[in-house]
């Protein structure tokens, strides 16, 4: 079993700044990807950024530029930091993590954490 806890959510004004961590523990697989999505009321669950084991990550379109994903291996822990916020970011923040190939095992998510952007 693995284990995500998130952390950083909060309240922010429109254009400030906001770190969160999801801290993985358990049975981690030892290649795997970790991202964040996120969900506000109403709507889908979308994929807001992921990062592989090595480093290689991917953003949605409407992130790039101002989010930064990053993990450190050896705490098992991902971050996303979060610059120039926007109303429309507003969502709760899922952490999840997937083993590399699919067929290695299930993914994992965490709880969430709010994000509220003010404007």
């Amino acid at each position: 079993q693995v284990q995500l806890v998130e952390s950083g959510g909060g309240l922010v004004q429109a254009g400030g700044s906001l770190r969160l961590s999801c801290a993985a523990s358990g049975s981690i697989p030892r290649f795997n990807i970790m991202g964040w999505y996120r969900q506000a009321p109403g709507n889908q669950r979308e994929l807001v950024a992921g990062i592989t084991s090595s480093g290689t990550t991917n953003y949605a379109d409407s992130t790039k530029g101002r989010f930064t994903i990053s993990r450190d291996n050896a705490k098992n822990t991902v971050y996303l930091q979060m610059n120039s916020l926007k109303p429309e970011d507003t969502a709760v923040y899922y952490c999840k993590l997937d083993p590399a190939v699919a067929r290695l095992g299930p993914g994992y998510w965490g709880q969430g954490t709010q994000v509220t952007v003010s404007s």
